[in-house]
């Protein structure tokens, strides 16, 4: 029973949600709502965004020498992939506050007494999975144009790729390959997570959507995902910080897009688990927010 509820949801079969055509607008206007999202509640989220900055500069730091230059950029690129599981307690902060509830530093945790949590984990598991064989064969690369001799200096690095044959071909063939991992990552993430938080459908439910809400929208969907690897790319330098930015305010625009690419019907909602004796405090008292157990 456990098992069928996290592959079909409550409802035991595969759901087939109708999906909307959408335009560059619709892109547009989802990254102002995701602003809008942001500047009403930055506390959490940059507080829920800012483990990946310090993730990767305690990666940079733990590299012996300059090993860690050649993954720096396919890390970069690489949060794309993961980065839909990364932002699931913002999609519940933006469904949250478009229902007009009140909206605290803990509801980003709501997802953890969902009914949904075993198929969000399973896809989750998945992105995972993903991103690393991303990195894997990012590095394969390298060394096939490289060796395994790290680079001598951050300098001589970007002057090799950017001035030998070896170094153009790891761009090619690096953003190349990038891509197809990107495009794969997409088609199954576009709103399968949001989904899972708005509707009790199950994994396979949710995979099938998010892929036909992309066949059915293929330029306008490469086009976000153009614009997610942009943002995410420029978020990156320096040192990841301005992810911190970046992250919250595609997390909040993919809860957006969700909505106008899914339309609404009557599949049940997700059941929480009873919290009553949760204490919540508003979203300004921060940190204390992010810890609810405490008096």
């Amino acid at each position: 029973m456990a098992h069928s509820h996290l592959i079909a949801g409550a409802t035991g079969s595969a759901a087939v949600p109708t999906i909307r055509k959408i335009g560059l607008a619709d892109l547009k206007d989802a990254l102002s709502r995701g602003a809008d999202d942001f500047l009403a509640m930055p506390t959490h989220a940059i507080f829920l965004c800012v483990i990946y900055p310090l993730i990767g500069l305690i990666a940079a730091r733990l590299a012996f020498g300059y090993s860690v230059l050649p993954l720096l950029y396919p890390l970069a690129t690489g949060f794309a992939l993961v980065g839909p599981l990364a932002a699931i307690g913002l999609y519940e902060l933006s469904r949250r506050r478009e229902q007009g509830l009140d909206v605290s530093a803990s509801d980003a945790f709501n997802v953890l007494r969902s009914s949904s949590i075993g198929a969000i984990v399973a896809l989750g598991l998945l992105l995972v999975v993903i991103f690393a064989l991303w990195m894997g064969v990012a590095n394969a690369i390298y060394i096939d144009n490289f060796g395994y001799k790290p680079p001598a200096s951050a300098g001589a690095f970007i002057h090799e790729v950017l001035t030998t044959e070896a170094g153009w071909n790891l761009i090619v063939v690096g953003n190349a390959v990038g891509l197809i991992f990107a495009a794969v990552a997409l088609t199954l993430s576009a709103v399968s997570f949001p989904m899972l938080l708005d509707r009790d459908i199950g994994a396979a439910g949710a995979l099938l959507t998010s892929i036909r809400a992309v066949a059915a929208n293929p330029l306008v969907m490469a086009a976000w995902g153009l614009i997610v690897a942009a943002l995410l790319l420029i978020g990156s330098l320096p040192f990841f910080i301005g992810l911190t930015v970046v992250l919250p305010i595609l997390g909040h625009a993919t809860w957006h897009l969700y909505r106008k690419l899914v339309v609404a019907d009557g599949t049940p909602a997700p059941t929480y688990r009873d919290d009553s004796e949760r204490i919540r405090r508003p979203a300004a008292d921060f940190p204390a927010a992010l810890f609810p157990w405490r008096k």
